[in-house]
C-alpha cells in the first residue's frame, strides 16, 4: 500500500511502526488529528493477515476517533495503535511494557486504553512504562458498560426517527457479537422486552448471553438472514456491504462496532434502501467518554450521563440528513468536521513571556 497516499485522503498526522523482537512485539500507531487535543484510541491487539491490513484498520480507527471526540463535544484528537499477534497469548507483561514504551516516545500526544484483544489488566503493564494510558484498574477501568449503554439509547433515538416512539417493547433485535459491550447492550434491550437474535463466534460467549437474556442464537453467517426490526453490529468492522446489504431485511441499523460500513458508499446504499443508519463512531461514543471520564476524575454516573446525550446528538444528525437528504454518515461527518474547523479557526491570544 501507499502509505503516504491513505495518509492524505483520510487527513493524518502521524503513522508510526515499532518493533521489538525481544518478546515478538509489534505495534502501529496512527494519529489522525489533535485539534482539540491529544489523540485518544484503545489499543486494539488483533491477528492481522497483512502488515497493509493493520496499518488500514489503525488509520481508519484513528479517522473514526476524531470525528467522535468532536460529535461527543470533548477536547481530544483521534488516535489508535494495534500490536499484531494472537490476543489469546498468556504472557502479556513485557509485550505490553514495549507497547508502553512505544507510547511514551510520543510524549502526551497520543494517549491509549483498552479496545479489542485487550483489558484492564494490560492498560496496568503499559502503565509502568508511561502515563499516557486510560482504562486503568480502580479507575474508569473496562469501558464496555458505559458504551452498551450509549448504544442503548442511540437505538431508542433511531426507533424514535424511524417509528415516532423511542419504545423497543416487543421489538426483535440482531445482534452480531457477544462480547462486553454487546453483553451489556443485550441486558438493557432484554429488560425492555425486546426479542433478542445473537450470534459470536465465540460459543462460549453466545451461550452466557443466551443464559442471561433468553436471547435465541443463531451461526454466524445467518445473522444477516435474521427476521428482524434492527441489526446491531457489535463485532468487527465492515459487516455492511455489497454482500450483506442484499440479505438485510431491517429498518434500523444500530450497534456499537467501528468502522461498520464497508465503504462509504454502503452508507448511501443504506439510505436508498430506506434502512436508517445510526453512524457507528456516533452511538459507540460511550467508550471514548468513560475514558475521558477518567483523564478528569469525573464520577461514574457523570460519564454515564454524558453518554445519554448520545440520543439527542443522533437525534440531531438524523434531522439534518432528513433536511438535507443526505445520508446519516455525511451528517455526523459534517457535524464532525465543523466542529474541528472551529476549533482550529480560533485566533490564539497572546500569553506573553512563559520561558
Amino acid at each position: 500500500m501507499d502509505i503516504l497516499a491513505s495518509m492524505h485522503a483520510l487527513g493524518h498526522e502521524q503513522v508510526l511502526l515499532s518493533h521489538d523482537p525481544s518478546c515478538g512485539y509489534f505495534g502501529i500507531i496512527a494519529i489522525h488529528d489533535t485539534t482539540l487535543g491529544p489523540a485518544l484510541g484503545g489499543t486494539r491487539y488483533w491477528q492481522y493477515a497483512s502488515t497493509d491490513d493493520a496499518i488500514t484498520d489503525a488509520l481508519r480507527l484513528a479517522r473514526g476517533m476524531t470525528y467522535k471526540s468532536a460529535v461527543m463535544g470533548i477536547n481530544l484528537g483521534g488516535g489508535k495503535s494495534v500490536i499484531v499477534g494472537d490476543n489469546k497469548r498468556q504472557d502479556r507483561e513485557a509485550l505490553f511494557r514495549a507497547h508502553g514504551r512505544f507510547v511514551e516516545t510520543l510524549g502526551g500526544r497520543y494517549i491509549t486504553a483498552e479496545d479489542i484483544g485487550t483489558s484492564p489488566a494490560d492498560m496496568e503493564y503499559i502503565k509502568l512504562e508511561t502515563d499516557h494510558v486510560a482504562g486503568l484498574v480502580g479507575l474508569s477501568g473496562d469501558p464496555s458498560p458505559v458504551t452498551g449503554f450509549g448504544v442503548y439509547v442511540g437505538m431508542k433515538a433511531a426507533a424514535k426517527a424511524c417509528w415516532g416512539s423511542d419504545s423497543l417493547t416487543g421489538k426483535t433485535v440482531a445482534v452480531q457479537g457477544c462480547g462486553n459491550v454487546a453483553t451489556h447492550l443485550c441486558r438493557h434491550l432484554h429488560a425492555e422486552g425486546v426479542t433478542l437474535i445473537v450470534t459470536d463466534i465465540d460459543p462460549h460467549k453466545v451461550h452466557r448471553v443466551v443464559t442471561e437474556t433468553g436471547a435465541r442464537a443463531v451461526a454466524p453467517d445467518t445473522i444477516y438472514d435474521a427476521a428482524a426490526d434492527i441489526y446491531a453490529p457489535c463485532a468487527l468492522g465492515a459487516t455492511i456491504n455489497d454482500e450483506t446489504l442484499a440479505r438485510l431485511k431491517v429498518a434500523i441499523i444500530a450497534g456499537g462496532a467501528n468502522n461498520q460500513l464497508a465503504e462509504d458508499r454502503h452508507g448511501d446504499l443504506l439510505e436508498q434502501r430506506g434502512i436508517l443508519y445510526a453512524p457507528d463512531y456516533v452511538i459507540n461514543g460511550g467508550g471514548v467518554i468513560n475514558v475521558y471520564g477518567e483523564l478528569h476524575r469525573w464520577p461514574h454516573e457523570r460519564s454515564r450521563k454524558k453518554a445519554g446525550e448520545i440520543y439527542e446528538t443522533l437525534l440531531r444528525i438524523f434531522e439534518i440528513a432528513r433536511r438535507e437528504r443526505i445520508a446519516t454518515y455525511r451528517a455526523a461527518d459534517r457535524l464532525a468536521e465543523e466542529r474541528v474547523a472551529a476549533v482550529a479557526g480560533l485566533d490564539r491570544m497572546w500569553m506573553g513571556d512563559r520561558r
